[in-house]
């Protein structure tokens, strides 16, 4: 809705002109209305889903920090609603970075539990798996073969806590690449720079008064709205920041291909998340040359939050992993029950 300009096409909250919410007649879904009350509408079919999976995961699960993600997962998706409904009453642009930031996190919070809840996710703690005729039958593809046993011995995972900790690193700086690209969308109609890879014609834009008024100039000549020093610059440091992610990611797959090539699941995940990097710095470029064409807006936000969803899904393989190599070393005798999730 904002690539589109059309956040706010309906004045009031949690009404829709008037009428309930639900019972707005289709014939009046036009133009920028169908953006916003097909998104109001949608927002209420999540709260739903939520409740649904938080009623389901307390009576289902025997795991008590994930039911207390259930709940969490609900007080988030209201908390997204009210700050949807606020940022039409209160027109605050804050308010609307904010619902941005918090939609993120609600994401990657339903794509742990989605994750935790996979027989996958169980696998990931079984230390061995058995071996019949020199095939492996299930869980993780471990390569070496102990001597004179029917089981196979996972790869030395030495290096894991530097890739674990790699990983986090970059899901939280694509969490904050999201949050700087929604303070761009809420603080500016326009674009605050309007070529790429170069930034006003150089590669350090210059942003002192006299610039930016014949910037300003040249934006008001062509209907375009007038740009701040503040504004160039956190263009530029959204531009920086995807460099360093782009490069963060290429060495995470690099490593992992390295130091942890018993597990295929890493090898393929960290390999899909290079091509995303790539193809979201693509459609940042494209976002840029097509003078923020609004469908390709909206595919480069979309894919930012697939690739906050890779991230989500890879720490916590590596965290997952880790914790079984703990349990392993635990001494014999000594309990053993699931971890709790830092």
């Amino acid at each position: 809705m904002t690539s589109k300009n059309v956040g706010l096409a309906v004045p009031d909250w949690p009404t829709t002109f008037g009428y309930n919410m639900f019972l707005f007649p289709v014939s009046k879904w036009v133009g920028g209305i169908l953006f916003e009350h097909t998104h109001r509408l949608m927002g209420s079919l999540v709260g739903f889903l939520t409740i649904i999976l938080a009623v389901w995961l307390w009576l289902c699960e025997d795991r008590r920090w994930l039911r207390k993600l259930g709940v969490i997962a609900v007080v988030g998706v209201i908390l997204q609603g009210i700050l949807g409904g606020l940022r039409v009453t209160m027109m605050k642009d804050q308010i609307g970075i904010f619902h941005a930031c918090v939609a993120q996190a609600f994401l990657g919070l339903l794509v742990f539990i989605a994750l935790v809840t996979t027989k996958f996710w169980r696998s990931l703690a079984s230390g061995t798996r058995a071996v019949e005729g020199g095939v492996p039958t299930r869980g993780l593809e471990y390569p070496v073969q102990i001597p004179g046993s029917r089981e196979l011995a996972p790869p030395a995972l030495t290096q894991l806590s530097p890739i674990k900790a790699l990983a986090i690193a970059i899901t939280v700086t694509i969490y904050v690449q999201l949050a700087l690209g929604a303070t761009m969308r809420h603080q500016h109609r326009d674009l605050a720079i309007l070529d790429f890879p170069t930034a006003n014609g150089a590669w350090i834009p210059d942003t002192s008064a006299a610039a930016l008024a014949k910037i300003n100039a040249w934006r008001d000549a062509r209907a375009l709205s007038d740009v701040t020093a503040f504004q160039i610059w956190l263009q530029m440091a959204h531009r920086f920041l995807a460099l360093i992610i782009a490069i963060a990611i290429v060495s995470f797959c690099v490593r992992v291909r390295r130091e942890a090539r018993g597990f295929d699941v890493l090898k393929r995940l960290s390999l899909l998340w290079v091509a995303l990097v790539f193809g979201q710095i693509t459609f940042g470029a494209w976002v840029i040359w097509s003078n923020k064409a609004a469908d390709v807006a909206t595919a480069h936000v979309a894919l930012g939050a697939v690739m906050l969803s890779f991230g989500v899904s890879l720490s916590a393989i590596c965290w997952r992993i880790s914790q079984k190599e703990a349990g392993r070393a635990r001494p014999p005798g000594a309990p053993h029950s699931e971890p709790v999730p830092a």
